[in-house]
């Protein structure tokens, strides 16, 4: 945490979400420009397990997200933030998956990238997913009303 504060990331912003547990920090990201997200503030929680880094952290956010790699309740779904085993339905290479060489910054700037170009293959909101496949402009509508209710949090 300390090199991310001392190198600040124009993307997003961490911070200690107790200031007694290092396990538990708050971020927020900022929506990428020239995509659908720009302009949004979007919070989320970062949890990092007691054997970190040999499991990753989860991810989820707080503030409203309609993506098709977003589940309802938050939670990001991408590769870098799965455990280091085989995928069960053969969908990821374990290359794509955890590794203890990952950094926070990494995650962080791969959630970014998941904004700008989503897996709608694979999805973890299903319906997000048949939206931006078949009416793009719905899914911008709805994209627009979580950036707007995102800068309503701040």
């Amino acid at each position: 945490m300390k090199e991310l504060s001392r190198n600040a990331n124009p993307s997003f912003s961490v911070g200690l979400a107790d200031p007694d547990n290092v396990f538990e920090w708050t971020v927020t990201m900022f929506g990428p420009p020239d995509t659908y997200y720009e302009g949004g503030m979007f919070k989320a929680v970062m949890k990092f397990p007691t054997n970190y880094p040999y499991e990753p952290p989860t991810l989820r956010f707080t503030s409203k997200v309609w993506h098709p790699n977003v589940y309802d309740d938050g939670r990001v779904c991408i590769s870098i933030l799965h455990s280091p085993s085989e995928d069960p339905m053969g969908y990821e290479d374990i290359s794509e998956r955890w590794s203890p060489a990952q950094c926070v910054e990494t995650i962080l700037m791969s959630v970014i990238m998941m904004l700008s170009s989503p897996n709608d293959e694979s999805p973890a909101n299903v319906d997000a997913a048949k939206m931006w496949r078949e009416d793009r402009t719905g899914y911008k509508r709805k994209v627009q009303r979580c950036v707007e209710e995102s800068m309503e949090d701040w």
